[in-house]
């Protein structure tokens, strides 16, 4: 009994030993961060929280030294996206974080993030001190003729050897600034007003982070090492983001993200003042932000909740906002728009229709338009079973029956600028215009498929039809443009889509909310809509620049990919009419004055875009802007030759004529009626219904 007591004693002591290095090794003290912000106990908690859900993604990955490697390029992107301000000193320093973030992380350990963010600060300070010192004592000695290059476009440039060599960089984009606005007419007063306010704001803001900011920053570079939709909300946005949920926000219907120091537009909300308006689009940049008649206040760094706070207001309220617009030359490249305050409500994003008369060889055609902002639903209603629920394919079946009534010979639907919306609602537009079948396929990150489908038999409308799109239509739209694709149901007509193909979840955690991306959509043929998005059948000219607005560009978004297809029966094969319906479309834009305009404009306008070097001269810099509005005003001339509008003699009265339209938009508007891309939607259902009846002849023939 005795031996066994000793046997006992000495297992308990093992195992309480044992207990006592595993409690000791878990209780081991975190590296101390370097700098003034530290971590609270609640961030470390919440990190490990957000780690152990990420677990759940839709791609599985894992918290490994290759994500730790893209969470540590990430986070330096973040920070510094245009290599201004850290040097590769600063970046050597930090590399023994390369590979250790995900260890750091796993633990609640937040040293790396909050050590790199204080040593970034401390250099943001020490530069935007002197920057604000050196233009308060004026520019009246700086020389304007030398060609010294300065880069518009430093995300892809080597980091400056040291602060030495960052002070030099520093010298030619503050030359290039004043020389830029002196371009735009300017007075030099003004110019150093703007600019001294400008960095002066950003100062301030930098003095006022917080260790909240940080963890937000760093948390985000986590999320987004997943894929750009999967986002981190702090407990103060997560309530912003409750807010617009709920769509009780007076505002502006802006969808909002900080990105590379920039408030930048990342999709319009549907029926909403900023989207009714025509003025402020996908991927502006918005850098100031002034209240009626108030100071313009610059926004530039600051956080994304206070300027979703600056932008809102009472209804009816003017916020002006000043924008670069998207794909702009420099961030001095600037206009001043206005809109005015209002609630975003279900009732304004209603479909509506509109009746085109178009004459083919001396034949009058009547086209239906149904022009769909988004995939509405007053969930609410739909689920108290409310029978006059607001419901997109309600209101689009109810157009429909109005159209056949004034029996018009093919339908347009008009998905342009749709960011999406209710997933119910897009599987039921569907049903309106096939007979039964599959929608759309979703798949788990599990890897299992479900299938949407039309329950409902029999076909609202069965005639000709084209689903016009752009750039814009994203998600709900990709979904059903793509199943009439497959069908064979419509002809796609336009540019090609946005490209959001993921779905995600909200998960509620302890200190904020965390949005996670976890199921993919694809076509009934298989075809994933995820980056790649819809390609339109037939390709009408754009403005949009594919490779500044679109999944596609996003950091870290997930690929296409494909699955096997569901079973489904086409309506029609349009694949062999395409060649000549492209062929007939060519012939007849290339002497539309509209898409001429559209083409010339989005030539000259890529020139500008294109330039990621300009020179100091400014004499030449005079010589290369007077050409540049030159070519611009010729081409927009032309146009209005062809309108019988009177010509335009100088730049500044385009200028002049383009604010005016930005802050009275209303008066811009045209009626569906003259709208070229619908007038030529029209013409290429034309042209289907045409070579369709040759093609039934020829089969009879056979």
């Amino acid at each position: 009994m005795s031996v066994f007591r000793k046997l006992f004693g000495v297992l308990l002591a093992i195992v309480l030993l044992c207990g006592a290095l595993q409690v000791g090794g878990s209780l081991r003290p975190a590296p101390e961060v370097e700098g003034a912000l530290k971590p609270t106990e609640v961030q470390r908690e919440a990190t490990e929280e957000i780690v152990d859900r990420l677990d759940l993604h839709y791609l599985r990955l894992k918290f490994n030294d290759a994500l730790s490697e893209r969470i540590f390029a990430q986070y330096l992107k973040d920070l510094d996206p245009n290599r201004l301000f850290l040097s590769q000193q600063d970046i050597q320093a930090f590399q023994v974080y390369r590979d250790k973030l995900d260890d750091q992380l796993g633990e609640g350990v937040l040293e790396g993030g909050y050590t790199i963010f204080n040593r970034y600060q401390s250099h943001l300070e020490t530069r935007l001190t002197a920057i604000v010192a050196e233009l308060n004592a004026g520019f009246d000695d700086w020389r304007f003729d030398d060609d010294t290059p300065v880069e518009l476009d430093r995300t892809k440039a080597d980091w400056a050897s040291d602060q030495d060599a960052l002070g030099r960089i520093w010298d030619r984009q503050l030359k290039n600034a004043v020389l830029s606005m002196r371009l735009n007419g300017t007075d030099e007063k003004e110019i150093q007003k703007r600019l001294v306010s400008r960095y002066q704001s950003q100062l301030d803001r930098v003095r006022q982070n917080t260790s909240e900011d940080v963890f937000q920053l760093y948390m985000n570079a986590v999320t987004q090492s997943f894929d750009p939709h999967t986002t981190y909300f702090t407990p103060h946005n997560s309530e912003n983001f409750d807010i617009s949920m709920s769509r009780s926000l007076e505002g502006i219907g802006a969808v909002l993200q900080y990105e590379d120091g920039y408030t930048k537009v990342v999709r319009l909300v549907p029926g909403g003042p900023a989207a009714k308006s025509g003025q402020l689009k996908p991927a502006d940049r918005i850098v100031g932000v002034g209240q009626e008649d108030k100071d313009m206040v610059n926004i530039i760094g600051m956080r994304l909740d206070e300027v979703v706070d600056k932008i809102r207001g009472p209804k009816g309220s003017k916020v002006r906002l000043e924008v670069i617009p998207a794909g702009g030359a420099g961030e001095h490249d600037t206009h001043t728009l206005s809109i005015t305050r209002n609630k975003v409500v279900l009732e304004e994003q209603a479909a509506k229709k509109a009746v085109i008369d178009i004459t083919r060889d001396g034949k009058p055609m009547k086209l239906g338009v149904i022009e769909i902002p988004a995939f509405y639903l007053d969930f609410n209603a739909f689920h108290r079973g409310d029978p006059d629920y607001t419901s997109t394919t309600r209101d689009v079946a109810q157009l429909l029956m109005e159209l056949r009534k004034e029996n018009v010979d093919a339908l347009a639907i008009d998905l342009r600028n749709n960011g999406g919306g209710s997933l119910l609602e897009v599987n039921k537009l569907v049903s309106l215009f096939i007979n039964r079948g599959p929608t759309v396929q979703v798949r788990e990150a599990g890897g299992r498929v479900s299938v949407e489908s039309d329950q409902y038999p029999g076909i609202l409308y069965a005639g000709p039809m084209a689903v016009l799109v752009n750039r814009y239509s994203a998600s709900a739209s990709e979904i059903f443009a793509g199943a009439m694709q497959d069908y064979g149901r419509a002809l796609i007509v336009g540019d090609q889509t946005y490209g959001k193909g993921t779905v995600q979840t909200l998960l509620d955690l302890n200190h904020g909310k965390l949005k996670m991306t976890n199921a993919k959509f694809y076509r009934v043929s298989g075809s994933s809509n995820q980056n790649l998005g819809i390609v339109p059948d037939v390709t009408m000219p754009s403005l949009i620049n594919k490779d500044e607005v679109g999944e596609s560009t996003q950091p870290n978004a997930m690929p296409w990919d494909e699955i096997d297809p569901a079973k489904y029966t086409p309506v029609h094969d349009l694949v062999p009419l395409l060649p000549d319906l492209r062929k007939r479309h060519e012939a007849r834009i290339k002497s539309d004055p509209e898409f001429v305009y559209v083409e010339k404009l989005r030539g000259l306008l890529d020139q500008a875009r294109e330039r990621r070097v300009v020179t100091l001269d400014e004499k030449k810099r005079r010589a290369w802007q007077q050409q540049f509005d030159q070519q611009r005003l010729a081409i927009e001339n032309a146009v209005r030759k062809a309108r019988g509008e009177e010509p335009i003699k100088k730049m500044a009265d385009l200028r002049t004529l383009e604010e005016q339209r930005a802050l009275d938009p209303e008066s811009a508007e045209e009626p569906m009626s003259k709208d070229p891309y619908l007038k030529e939607a029209g013409e290429i259902l034309a042209d289907l219904v045409s070579l369709m009846s040759h093609q039934r002849v020829a089969d009879k023939g056979a």
